[in-house]
């Protein structure tokens, strides 16, 4: 995106408008040194037009590092100004947008094929999608006079995510054999229950080879192993609109635990009032992937509805169940499910009672899970 526009200063105007008032009063005095005066003004406006007329010409570029940030963690905008003309260029100011926060930086007059590198520190204080830009540059007359602005470059967006918290993973049940439950898909190596032999396909490996079903069918047989499904975290994000006073907490919460879940190795699952069903697997990618769903994730939904939208709550998640929701909240359909554990936030203090734990911010609410969490923590 790029374009540009001129216009008077403040100044610029009242000079123009002085101008005007003497020239007219040297008319009607018939006094020479008020049209004098009138002269030079209108002629330093004009001298400063021209001068504006003269766009800054230089190359710029706008980085940011990092673009995925924790909220509070300091993120940086580079500036990298060069002068590809044939000639020195007499400086400028930019304005770069944060956000709702301007950015201005001052750049020194530059020689020819030299370049200058500023830096200014991101708004990183609230947690959601954070778009820089576009970037616009300003040149003016000395006096100050007249000013032109040009557009240059495209909008940049930062992903802040929610604050994390460290956690001990939820504790999970995993089944004894393959065969109380599904297997992983695609199979994992190095696993010691036998699922099924099978006639060799190219690539598999030699010590898988089973000689004895070999032997009776004449074709190379070998051996398939696989493991159980990973169990699973459930957490229930309550998006009701005024139903979660201490919204962003259960947010730092609900991030904290499924990422904790999603590096111990547990496939992680998202559900929210407003009908998003966010499943992924474990490691690193489902962490990530998690973060920026939870990055983006508003208070939107209808106040009225049920913390559970009807269309997800036809069967209880596998794996723990979690639940966040505030203090008065009524759990609806997610009460027959007999979550794991309940989070009200908004509660004075802090304290846990059976399985729910009540607690005003989610400092303390994290503080209180890993008390009561008897798996080492990850």
């Amino acid at each position: 995106m790029a374009g540009s526009s001129r216009g008077l200063t403040r100044r610029g105007l009242l000079v123009l408008i002085g101008a005007a008032g003497c020239y007219v009063l040297g008319e009607l005095a018939d006094y020479a040194m008020f049209r004098a005066l009138a002269g030079f003004a209108f002629g330093a406006v004009v001298a400063a037009v021209v001068t504006a007329m003269s766009r800054p010409r230089a190359e710029v570029t706008r980085t940011v590092h990092p673009d995925r940030v924790e909220r509070g963690t300091p993120a940086l905008a580079t500036l990298v100004v060069r002068n590809t003309t044939t000639r020195r260029h007499g400086g400028f100011s930019a304005r770069d947008r944060a956000g709702t926060t301007e950015h201005r930086v001052q750049v020194r007059p530059l020689a020819t094929g030299a370049e200058a590198t500023y830096h200014y520190e991101l708004p990183t204080d609230r947690r959601g999608r954070l778009n820089i830009g576009p970037l616009v540059l300003n040149r003016s007359d000395p006096f100050r006079l007249v000013r032109t602005n040009r557009t240059i470059g495209t909008t940049t967006t930062v992903l802040i995510y929610p604050r994390r918290h460290t956690v001990r993973p939820a504790a999970v049940a995993f089944p004894r054999h393959h065969y109380d439950g599904p297997t992983t898909d695609p199979p994992l190596r190095g696993s010691n229950d036998l699922v099924a032999v099978r006639e060799y396909v190219r690539g598999d490996e030699v010590r898988l080879l089973h000689w004895r079903s070999t032997a009776k069918t004449g074709v190379l047989m070998v051996r398939e192993y696989t493991d159980p499904a990973l169990a699973g975290v459930t957490v229930v994000l309550d998006t009701r609109a005024g139903a979660l006073p201490a919204f962003e907490d259960a947010v730092e919460v609900a991030t904290s635990l499924l990422y904790a879940g999603a590096q111990a190795g547990q496939r992680c699952r998202l559900i929210t009032s407003t009908g998003a069903n966010v499943a992924t697997d474990s490691g690193l990618p489902g962490a990530q992937h998690m973060l920026d769903e939870l990055c983006l994730v508003t208070q939107d939904a209808d106040p009225r509805a049920g913390l559970v939208p009807p269309e997800l709550a036809t069967r209880r998640p596998s794996g723990s169940l979690i639940v966040l929701t505030g203090p008065e909240a009524d759990l609806g359909r997610a009460a027959i499910w007999r979550p794991d554990t309940v989070f009200r936030l908004g509660v004075a203090g802090g304290r846990a009672l059976g399985n729910v734990i009540a607690a005003d911010t989610a400092e303390r609410a994290v503080a209180l899970w890993n008390t009561l969490r008897t798996e080492p923590a990850r």
